[in-house]
């Protein structure tokens, strides 16, 4: 009869799923029987003992791809006219904790209003397990750090709700980062984990504070104007500024009250109080002026400045013209003492290595220079050649038909100038040497003579 058996989806190949009997009541071949599975299943048979058939696994099981198979056995016995009969085993795949939880996303953005209550939910984050029953029951956590303070938003274990614990600044904090843990129920378990970032989004809960003039009241004396101030002085500047971020700290300026309010203006964007046309004679000493400060939020949140204007005479035109001029923005006097001590280094480096690269090249220059040709004197009387003095220099003469003699004679050393001196210096030139070779033959007869005689 049908029957069902169930094996694990970690079961190695060949693990015995069930034992099967057949019996045939014919004798001889005709009650011999064999078994088969038909089909393209994981699954093989193998004979046990007499008439008995092991079913067995024949690959690796996963109950996620697979989660029961319907095996179907054949049995026929051997007979002439061969006889058979089928019947069908069905084998659940039991499940294993072999798979994690996955999240949906890797990282989780949300958004929350400041200053809303506490235990406001704001989003949730999802994870699935592929496996069945507590190896797939997924819960959620937040994973802290030890010492790590509480934080700011929670996460339901089962839901995978999130929550913000207590009220947010966005002056304060502008994001919340945090790890969440998602774990199933398998033994041993196991677990994955994603971001989850929560945005602080900014609420028009800031109204502009005035900076100038300063609301303690020191500012009371008031701004002075000349009596003959055109139209465009500058009168003062009111400056405020607001803690809000984006659209609801964007501030504009208008001039609420005044005492002549045709008088002066005041700038939309810059702060600016301004005349409004020329002052005149007739008009007040003394005016006061409340300036109104407002955000664009939603609703909008103001606040109010209040100038007190004198009216003087004695103003200089120099004083005048510089009052009516647009401040011109100053340019940051440190970073210019910077740009220009190092555009002095860099001039200077550039000139040492000029000068250095002229230096090296006269100094291979004068290297690649000839030496200097001798000059060659005007008379014998300014030759200046030899170690003696003039009067004695001497050269060496051997004697006539002999290459080596024991005898050394000495003469008068008198130069002979090159071809190519002018006409009078060549003559001199012939006849120095002419007389200087005559004397010195004359000499050298004479020490010869003597020589014999010895």
């Amino acid at each position: 009869s049908s029957v069902s058996a169930s094996v694990p989806e970690d079961a190695p190949p060949r693990t015995v799923v069930a034992v099967l009997s057949v019996r045939d009541r014919d004798s001889g071949d005709n009650g011999r029987t064999e078994c088969a599975v038909a089909g393209d299943v994981p699954f093989i048979l193998t004979a046990a003992f007499a008439e008995h058939y092991e079913l067995r696994t024949s690959a690796a099981l996963d109950r996620e791809t697979t989660a029961e198979y319907n095996v179907s056995v054949v049995a026929t016995d051997w007979g002439r006219a061969r006889l058979s009969a089928r019947e069908s085993v069905l084998v659940r795949i039991g499940d294993v904790n072999d798979n994690a939880p996955r999240f949906t996303q890797a990282l989780y953005s949300m958004w929350v209003s400041e200053n809303d209550a506490a235990s406001v939910r704001i989003g949730s984050v999802k994870a699935t397990d592929a496996d069945a029953g507590a190896n797939g029951r997924v819960r959620y956590a937040l994973l802290r750090e030890e010492g790590e303070e509480q934080t700011a938003v929670s996460v339901d274990a089962e839901s995978g709700a999130v929550s913000v614990v207590r009220a947010l600044d966005y002056e304060e904090v502008r994001a919340v980062e945090v790890t969440v843990s998602a774990a199933d129920g398998g033994s041993p378990p196991r677990s994955a984990t994603a971001l989850l970032r929560v945005l602080v989004r900014d609420e028009n809960d800031n109204a502009p504070v005035v900076l100038h003039p300063p609301p303690d009241g020191s500012a009371a004396l008031g701004e002075l104007v000349p009596r003959h101030a055109r139209a465009g002085y500058l009168v003062a500047k009111v400056v405020a500024v607001d803690a809000d971020a984006g659209q609801n700290a964007w501030l504009c300026y208008e001039l609420a009250k005044a005492t002549e309010p045709g008088l002066f203006r005041v700038g939309l964007h810059s702060g600016e109080v301004r005349t409004a046309r020329a002052v005149g004679e007739r008009d007040a000493a003394r005016h006061r002026l409340v300036v109104l400060v407002r955000d664009r939020g939603r609703p909008p949140r103001s606040a109010s400045a209040t100038l007190a204007v004198a009216l003087a005479d004695g103003f200089s035109e120099g004083h005048l013209r510089a009052s009516e001029e647009e401040p011109a923005a100053e340019p940051d006097g440190r970073l210019t003492l910077y740009l220009s001590v190092c555009l002095a280094c860099v001039s200077a480096l550039f000139v040492a290595s000029a000068a250095a690269a002229v230096a090296a090249k006269v100094r291979r220059a004068r290297r690649r220079e000839p030496g200097t040709l001798p000059t060659f004197p005007q008379s014998a009387a300014d030759s200046g050649a030899g170690s003696l003095p003039r009067s004695y220099v001497y050269d060496v003469r051997l004697a006539a038909g002999t290459v080596d003699s024991e005898f050394r004679f000495l003469g008068p050393l008198f130069p002979c100038f090159p071809a190519g001196l002018p006409q009078g210096a060549a003559d001199q030139r012939s006849s120095l040497c002419s007389a200087g070779l005559g004397q010195q033959e004359g000499d050298w007869a004479a020490q010869v003579r003597s020589c014999a005689l010895d």
